[in-house]
């Protein structure tokens, strides 16, 4: 099996179909500030366990999912459904990589539970900055990486690009391993996202006209939380309630959730938007006023053609001309 590093992660999720998350919990017992899906200890967890068991094993016989990213909220305060999830993947010949805080690691050597869970894993994503710290202390990302390391798993160390929060990772790392630390691990800056409690502090300054938004590949790889709702990409407001209700559905059954992963997978605005550049989409005469119209981000723009597209009295032409911009038929 090749060795997952973000890079090839990240390409694969650019292809349509070959990724999913399975977002796994809202809880989280950590509490960091900036968190951008607002998770806090009492926030509600899967309650029909059958329900989940169901969408972890239709996520397991798509032939397409070659990764299956699992975040929250915190996934290791699921033991029950974490070492299920997990456990099916591997045995699906799926690569499960988690998202984790580490918080687990101040009990030093983890309980056997989350050994087992390791052993299923393909990477670990383990995130620490100055917010993260507040909650945990630096002990418990230090040991968290120690455990990873020792099932011989790459681990991506996700921090804020913000106040020295990149170097301090780096330290963190060199305590846990050394100066040769980077044989285990890379530090990935990534920018605030301005979600859930995130919005307090991070703000988008800028704007970019519709045009020049270039594509979002966010869209080819759906999100799938553990009460049956379907989000056609990672933007946890979507996820959370928020944008056009076209972005997600809720899903009573399997069979519903692999209904609605097909659909979006089809879905020639979302096809479109994943590899045809904006400066072409805002060419269609139904998209032309958003050229110029400015965007945060493309997050923004997706909003505003999926209104656009529901709205329209042409929305079969519409349609159509996006499913010749991708190589289909709509």
């Amino acid at each position: 099996m090749v060795r997952l590093s973000h890079d090839r992660i990240g390409r694969l999720r650019d292809t349509p179909g070959a990724t999913a998350l399975l977002f796994i919990t809202d809880r989280c017992p950590v509490g960091c500030a900036h968190c951008s899906v607002d998770s806090r200890p009492d926030s509600p967890r899967i309650t029909d366990f059958a329900l989940f068991e169901q969408i972890v094993d239709r996520l397991c016989a798509d032939p397409g999912y070659q990764i299956v990213g699992i975040s929250g909220g915190e996934p290791f305060i699921e033991r029950r459904a974490l070492t299920y999830a997990t456990r099916r993947l591997h045995e699906a010949g799926k690569q499960a990589v988690v998202y984790t805080s580490g918080f687990w690691g101040k009990a030093g050597d983890p309980p056997p539970w989350i050994h087992q869970v390791l052993d299923h894993c393909a990477a670990v994503y383990l995130s620490t900055d100055a917010y993260h710290e507040a909650g945990t202390g630096p002990g418990p990302f230090v040991d968290a990486a120690r455990a990873v390391a020792a099932h011989g798993l790459p681990i991506v160390v996700q921090v804020v690009a913000d106040r020295g929060m990149p170097e301090r990772a780096a330290d963190l790392l060199h305590q846990a391993f050394g100066s040769g630390w980077r044989e285990h691990a890379e530090v990935v800056p990534t920018p605030g996202l301005d979600h859930g409690r995130g919005a307090e502090i991070y703000h988008r300054e800028t704007r970019s006209p519709g045009r020049a938004l270039g594509h979002c590949t966010l869209v080819n790889a759906p999100v799938v939380r553990y009460d049956g709702r379907v989000a056609v990409c990672c933007n946890e407001s979507v996820l959370m309630g928020g944008g056009p209700a076209a972005l997600r559905r809720d899903c009573a059954d399997a069979e519903a959730v692999g209904e609605a992963l097909a659909d979006f997978r089809q879905d020639p605005l979302y096809r479109a938007i994943g590899s045809v550049d904006s400066s072409v989409l805002t060419r269609l005469p139904v998209f032309g006023d958003l050229a110029d119209r400015e965007f945060s981000t493309i997050c923004g723009l997706c909003w505003a053609m999926t209104r656009r597209v529901g709205a329209s009295g042409e929305s079969g032409t519409v349609l159509r001309s996006l499913g010749i911009l991708t190589g289909g038929t709509a």
